[in-house]
């Protein structure tokens, strides 16, 4: 008489799961006595079956015997080819319960989950910081160890972080992927479409906690707190002169240089500073945006500060 194929007669006294063969109880007994007597000649690292004592020992041959079948890519396990197999078939066996989004490996699963409950297994060892992701703790390691491994091949400039040296690549490569969807201008990174929408929808979210005067950019707002605390930090290696802002510090530069890289399209002559050849250009347009408030009389030179009509000795501004 055929016996059952779902017949298990041999039992594990420890957890009472069932198995058909003799064999397959004893391998299973070693995950409760934890013996592990399959050891690789190689490195000595030892398994508690024989089959992946074998598989193991694929690291130090090389061999890579299972092969996809669409493009011909090779793996020393099985298990890895049918991972892979899945970027093929688009197969995503795997379901979050919370909000139903599917992936194709389990582990991928097991560390978006993370996002649901919260957990951030993965501390570091420096500042206590922890992750949800071993790789976002990888890589942020880098920060105490300064290990700078992702260098350009163009400038050789050295990256933390695989991403930065991505982005950092589109300026030899030219490459814009990031396009306002507005204006159609694009980008290179995603942080500057996100900050230059702000141009088409006005939002300000950066607000000075002093004067309460708001700002579409971060760095807007760091450059104008310098206005409260009086702080200075770009400094002209020349005469020692101290500024707010980097531009500043630039325009500065050309006094000591003699540098005018802004010229008049009409006329040819040079200045050093954009504002300059603006004003300038009234020469040639004949435009006068300074009215006085009580003559009406109007002017192409001005400045921020109120100044007084030649006419009326009223003041006036733009």
């Amino acid at each position: 008489m055929e016996k059952h194929k779902d017949h298990k007669p041999h039992q594990c006294s420890e957890c009472l799961k069932c198995f058909s063969k003799k064999g397959s109880l004893v391998a299973h007994m070693r995950v409760h006595t934890g013996d592990k007597p399959y050891q690789c000649s190689e490195c000595l690292k030892c398994f508690s079956e024989k089959g992946s004592l074998v598989a193991h020992m694929r690291v130090h041959t090389g061999d890579k015997p299972y092969q996809c079948s669409e493009c011909l890519k090779c793996f020393s396990k099985k298990g890895s080819l049918v991972r892979h197999m899945r970027v093929h078939t688009g197969d995503k066996p795997y379901q979050c319960s919370e909000c139903l989004k599917c992936f194709s490996e389990k582990g991928s699963l097991v560390a978006h989950m993370r996002v649901h409950t919260g957990d951030k297994p993965y501390q570091c060892s420096e500042c206590l910081k922890c992750f949800s992701e071993k790789g976002n703790l990888v890589a942020h390691m880098r920060v105490h160890t300064g290990d700078k491994p992702y260098q350009c091949s163009e400038c050789l400039k050295c990256f933390s972080q695989k991403t930065s040296l991505v982005a950092h690549m589109r300026v030899h490569t030219g490459d814009k992927p990031y396009q306002c969807s507005e204006c159609l201008k694009c980008f290179s990174e995603k942080g500057n479409l996100v900050a230059h929408m702000r141009v088409h929808t006005g939002d300000k979210p950066y607000q000075c906690s002093e004067c309460l005067k708001c700002f579409s950019e971060k760095g807007n707002l760091v450059a104008h707190m310098r206005v409260h605390t009086g702080d200075k930090p770009y400094q002209c290696s020349e005469c020692l002169k101290c500024f707010s802002d980097k531009n500043s510090l630039v325009a500065h530069m050309r006094v000591h240089t003699g540098d005018k890289p802004y010229q008049c399209s009409e006329c040819l002559k040079c200045f050093s500073r954009k504002g300059s050849l603006v004003a300038h250009m009234r020469v040639h347009t004949g435009d006068k945006p300074y009215q006085c408030s009580e003559c009406l009389k109007c002017f192409s030179t001005g400045d921020k500060k109120t100044e007084s009509c030649e006419t009326c000795e009223s003041t006036y501004r733009r």
